[in-house]
C-alpha cells in the first residue's frame, strides 16, 4: 500500500509542471483561438535560460523565476508582434505552419548556439528527500510542485476577479461581443500569448534542478501538454488543472507497474478512449465544438 501511495505522490508532483506548461498552452488557444507547435521550445528556452542565470550569475533556477517571468514576457510580445498578430485571423493551416516553423527555429537555434549536450544544475537539495511516514519525497521536485502550485492559485485568481482576467475570459467566449463591450481584442490576444509564453518559460525554470535541458527537451513536454489541454477542454484552463494532475498520476502509475518505456503510450491510449467517450474533453464547455 505504501509503495502504490509513493507512486500517486510521484505522479501529482510531475503532474503539477504539466499543469503549468498546459495552462500557458490553454489560455492560448482559448483567448487567441491559435495552437502553439512551438510551446515546448519556450519550455526548453526557459531551462536553458535558468541554466545559464545559475551558472553566471549563481542565482538558483526557483529564484530565477523572477527574472526568467519579465524576460519571457516580452519575448512572448515579441513573438506575437513578428509571428501571431499577421497570422491570428488567417485559416489554421497557415497559423500552425508557422508555429510548427517557429519550433524548428528554436530548435536549431539551440542546437547551434549549446549544442546536443545535455546540461543540468547541481544544486544542494537536487539529490535530498523528505520522509512523511513511509513517503520519501525528491525535495527538489516537492519544491517545484508547491512553485507550481502558487502560480496556478494566482492564475485563476488573476482570471477570476482582475479586470484583465475578465476580459480574457470574456474574448475566450466570443470575441466579437467583447469588442463590442469595448474591450480591445488584439490587446488582449498579445497579453494571453505573453502570459501562456511567460507560463512556460516558468516550467522550464521549474524542471531545470530535476530534468536535463537539451534542444529537444520541449517535445516531450509539449506533447504531454497537448493531451492535457484537449483532455481537459480545449482553451478551459480549470480542465487543464485537473488533467495535468491525472496526466502525471498515470504516467507515474504505469512507469512503475507496467514499464518505464511505455508510459507514454498509456496515458496516449487513455487519451484516445476519453476522445472516444468525450470528443470535446472532460471539461468542454457545452458550446464547445
Amino acid at each position: 500500500m505504501n509503495e502504490f501511495i509513493q507512486v500517486i505522490v510521484s505522479g501529482i508532483l510531475i503532474g503539477g509542471i504539466y499543469v503549468v506548461v498546459a495552462m500557458g498552452l490553454s489560455l492560448m488557444f482559448g483567448v487567441t483561438k491559435i495552437i502553439n507547435f512551438a510551446h515546448g521550445e519556450f519550455l526548453m528556452l526557459g531551462m536553458y535560460a535558468a541554466y545559464f542565470i545559475y551558472k553566471f550569475l549563481g542565482i538558483e533556477p526557483y529564484t530565477a523565476i523572477f527574472i526568467i517571468t519579465p524576460l519571457f514576457i516580452v519575448i512572448g510580445m515579441i513573438i506575437y508582434k513578428l509571428v501571431i498578430n499577421p497570422i491570428v485571423d488567417r485559416k489554421h493551416e497557415i497559423q500552425i505552419f508557422a508555429t510548427l516553423g517557429l519550433s524548428i527555429v528554436f530548435q536549431n537555434m539551440a542546437l547551434f548556439l549549446w549544442s546536443a549536450d545535455f546540461r543540468t544544475v547541481n544544486l544542494s537539495y537536487s539529490t535530498a528527500t523528505v520522509s512523511f511516514g513511509d513517503i520519501t519525497i525528491s525535495l527538489a521536485r516537492l519544491i517545484a510542485f508547491l512553485a507550481a502550485a502558487v502560480i496556478t492559485a494566482a492564475m485563476l485568481l488573476l482570471l477570476k476577479y482582475t479586470y484583465v482576467g475578465k476580459a480574457l475570459r470574456a474574448v475566450s467566449q466570443q470575441n466579437t461581443a467583447a469588442e463590442l463591450m469595448g474591450i480591445k481584442v488584439k490587446r488582449i490576444y498579445l497579453i494571453a500569448f505573453s502570459i501562456g509564453i511567460a507560463l512556460a518559460g516558468i516550467a522550464g525554470a521549474l524542471l531545470m534542478p530535476v530534468f536535463y535541458a537539451f534542444p529537444t527537451v520541449g517535445a516531450y513536454f509539449s506533447l504531454a501538454a497537448f493531451v492535457v489541454v484537449v483532455m481537459g477542454g480545449m482553451g478551459d484552463v480549470t480542465g487543464a488543472l485537473i488533467a495535468g494532475l491525472i496526466i502525471g498520476i498515470v504516467e507515474s502509475l504505469s512507469g512503475f507497474y507496467v514499464a518505464a518505456e511505455l508510459k507514454e503510450a498509456i496515458y496516449f491510449v487513455l487519451f484516445i478512449i476519453i476522445l472516444f467517450i468525450k470528443p470535446n474533453g472532460l471539461f468542454a464547455r457545452k458550446e464547445a465544438k
